[in-house]
């Protein structure tokens, strides 16, 4: 039976590919950050590319919340990483990226990895949940924060991994919390659920990660990690606790989809090279103050 969460489905991926072009491309152009500093973000705000890309990601978060009401949290979390596939195509086109042999086998790892996740989904209707949950998807907006505060000491592809883990762990919470948000069935209760406060405090803590991620050097590690991150989590919580279920006989299939997609976060962080860097001389092309450089491997 065809549903119109696929066509929502399809258009989430586009649009988070290019949220993710365009975020990149601003956080390069700001001075690097060396602590857990909100105030990047009021920074960042000040540049149209990033304003563009948190439309184009509020689209997509709409787009994949009306996707949750037909589709599992399973499925829809674990799509988003073909978003960044069109990030890569859009960043080899428009802004000439050279990805290295080894990134791209790694990517093709990852996406593999993702697939098998998708086709051993199960759709299904999502449970309500407890007092209990809604507590531990508060607390774990402390844990993950105090995370990124010592992680911002890290650099490099590292740096753009683990950022970008602790990122898709905060957004796979916020899909967490918004997945029974679907029941809402009038708008009284839709704004006076906690989860939506969950949802918006777990998205501003992972874009804060996201955008020091990407500071870092690398998009495809920083959004590999973090479409990795956050499938595994929501998977789980998924199975366990939402009543996503896997289809009979590829429980398989599912065990190796979580060991690929693990592994080529891992290879990610070792192989992943910048496609920017924040240069430590002034820049020797004319125009004010640019910070950042492509680079030419």
């Amino acid at each position: 039976m065809v549903s119109s969460g696929w066509i929502f489905l399809a258009a989430m991926i586009m649009a988070y590919g290019v949220a993710n072009l365009l975020q990149s491309r601003a956080a390069t152009r700001t001075t690097m950050h060396h602590t857990f500093d909100p105030g990047l973000l009021l920074r960042l705000a000040g540049q149209r590319c990033y304003l563009a890309g948190i439309g184009f990601q509020t689209l997509g978060f709409i787009l994949a919340f009306l996707a949750r009401r037909d589709l599992p949290l399973f499925l829809v979390q674990a799509s988003v990483a073909a978003g960044l596939g069109v990030t890569v195509l859009l960043g080899v086109v428009v802004l000439k990226w050279s990805l290295p042999t080894a990134e791209l086998a790694l990517l093709g790892l990852l996406l593999a990895g993702i697939c098998a996740l998708v086709l051993s989904a199960q759709p299904a209707h999502s449970r309500r949940i407890g007092p209990g949950m809604v507590v531990a998807l508060a607390v774990s907006v402390l844990v993950i924060a105090g995370l990124g505060y010592f992680s911002v000491r890290l650099h490099g592809a590292l740096g753009s991994v683990v950022l970008g883990s602790l990122a898709g762990i905060d957004f796979s919470a916020a899909a967490i919390a918004a997945r029974p948000l679907t029941n809402a069935h009038t708008v009284a209760g839709f704004l006076t659920n906690p989860l939506l406060y969950l949802v918006l405090v777990h998205s501003l803590v992972g874009q804060l990660l996201l955008g020091l991620a990407m500071q870092r050097g690398s998009t495809t590690a920083a959004v590999a990690a973090m479409d990795a991150a956050g499938a595994v989590p929501a998977a789980i919580v998924g199975l366990l606790v939402l009543g996503d279920r896997i289809e009979p006989g590829l429980g398989w299939l599912a065990a190796l989809g979580f060991v690929v997609t693990l592994g080529a976060v891992i290879g990610l962080t070792r192989y992943a090279e910048p496609q920017h860097h924040h240069a430590t001389t002034p820049a020797r092309h004319p125009g004010p103050r640019l910070r950042t450089a492509t680079t030419g491997r």
